[in-house]
């Protein structure tokens, strides 16, 4: 007779069988159902066209992933067969996952590439501009890397003013890349001009540090400008896509990062020559002013200006001197003129009054009232004046006098002869 089974005996004996012999499996498959959970596993369905399997990464496995897993991507996953009792389920428990087609660091490359980019991590605008002469430089690489002895072999050749702090750090490996980003913190607070993080050349798993999502994290929210040298000039990291400024190798990020002193030396050199012809073409021109000037002030100094009233005023007085000179000589004439023609005047008015007083003289002694007392003649007077016999009238009373005698009269009548 047949044994009689429990379904828990069942499914523990299919979950022996199945586990055990499949132990490590390689499926290809589409991804589907996918449900990254709070707890760090990560949850999705493979199928083909005609049948599907579900499928766990756990969280340890899933955080080696280098990509990112997404709806209906073709994958091929190495795993083992697993059965859950309780349900009678099976699964398959992934160990690791590849893209079917592409490897998983390509993938994870162009996804992270992707993001970024929507998010403005690469933007133009956001790049910092590196100082033309800078005083510190931050080196975020290993000690024991040839990339640190090419950096610092350039910096001297270069610009040996510039001082360099290196900040000794891991650079391949799984830690590398929180140790970079962490490290890229700290720099950013120590106030140095610009951060250069690199390494030396090597395999896209040795350089993969720099293409975590961490470090461009770092790298975008630095306020000191950075620069990424990472490898060779064919290999580009996401790093260089976040830098302010992305260096081929760490040799060529101190060349673009410091000037070249004999650059600087020689274009010195040319512009001390320009000084010193602009100097002396300066001090001549300047020269030269100042003589005209000096000539001008001379020209218009007090001294000069007094010296030129001096003898203009000299000048005045000299005239002044023989204008008065010329005054008092034609007055002296005009004088002399005057005083003849005042004598010959004088004597003309005095011969002419001499006469007239003879004149007045005889004709007063002619006129004398004593001499003209004639018998029958007296001089008429009416109303204290002299007049006329002809011009009386009757009644007008009358003076009628001589030089002895003084009557009073009234005409009683008149007759005209």
């Amino acid at each position: 007779m047949q044994n009689i089974l429990t379904v828990s005996t069942l499914n523990n004996q299919i979950k022996s069988l199945l586990e055990t012999h499949y132990l490590s499996v390689l499926v290809e498959g589409e991804v589907s159902r996918v449900t990254y959970h709070t707890s760090g596993h990560l949850y999705f369905t493979l199928k083909d066209q005609k049948s599907s399997i579900s499928c766990v990464m756990f969280k340890g496995n899933n955080q080696r992933l280098k990509f990112r897993v997404e709806e209906g991507m073709k994958v091929i996953i190495n795993g083992a067969i697993s059965v859950y009792t309780p349900r009678g389920s099976y699964q398959i428990n992934c160990v690791t996952m590849e893209p079917s087609g592409s490897g998983a660091l390509a993938l994870a490359y162009e996804q992270l590439k992707k993001k970024l980019l929507e998010k403005g991590y690469f933007e133009a605008s956001r790049k910092k501009p590196l100082p033309a002469f800078p005083r510190h430089i931050i080196l975020i690489t290993s000690k024991t890397g040839a990339a640190l002895q090419d950096m610092k072999r350039v910096a001297e050749k270069r610009w040996p003013l510039v001082r360099i702090t290196l900040i000794d750090t891991v650079v391949q490996g799984e830690s590398a890349a929180a140790m970079i980003a962490r490290h890229i913190m700290i720099a950013d607070t120590l106030k140095a001009d610009i951060i250069v993080i690199g390494r030396g050349g090597g395999s896209l798993e040795d350089l993969w540090a720099f293409n975590e999502e961490v470090v461009a994290k770092a790298i975008y929210g630095a306020k000191t400008p950075i620069i990424s040298a990472v490898g060779h000039e064919i290999d580009t990291m996401i790093s260089d896509y976040c830098a302010d400024l992305r260096a081929p190798t760490p040799s060529a990020a101190m060349e673009l990062a410091l000037p070249d002193q004999v650059e600087i030396q020689l274009s010195l050199d040319s512009i001390l020559s320009r000084y010193h012809d602009s100097f002396h073409r300066i001090l001549q021109r300047k020269s030269e002013n100042l003589i005209h000037l000096n000539t001008m002030l001379k020209q218009h100094s007090i001294e000069r200006k007094l010296f030129f009233y001096t003898q203009e005023i000299n000048s005045l007085k000299e005239r002044y001197k023989t204008y008065m000179q010329l005054g008092l000589e034609k007055k002296e004439r005009d004088i002399s003129t005057k005083h003849s023609l005042f004598d010959e005047q004088y004597k003309r008015i005095l011969s002419l009054k001499s006469t007239q007083l003879q004149s007045l003289q005889s004709l007063l002694e002619n006129n004398n009232p004593a001499k003209k007392d004639k018998t029958g003649f007296a001089q008429i007077i009416k109303e204290g004046k002299k007049c006329n016999l002809e011009t009386l009238q009757e009644g007008d009373e009358i003076q009628m006098q001589n030089s002895k005698a003084v009557l009073l009269a009234k005409v009683l009548s008149k007759r005209l002869i």
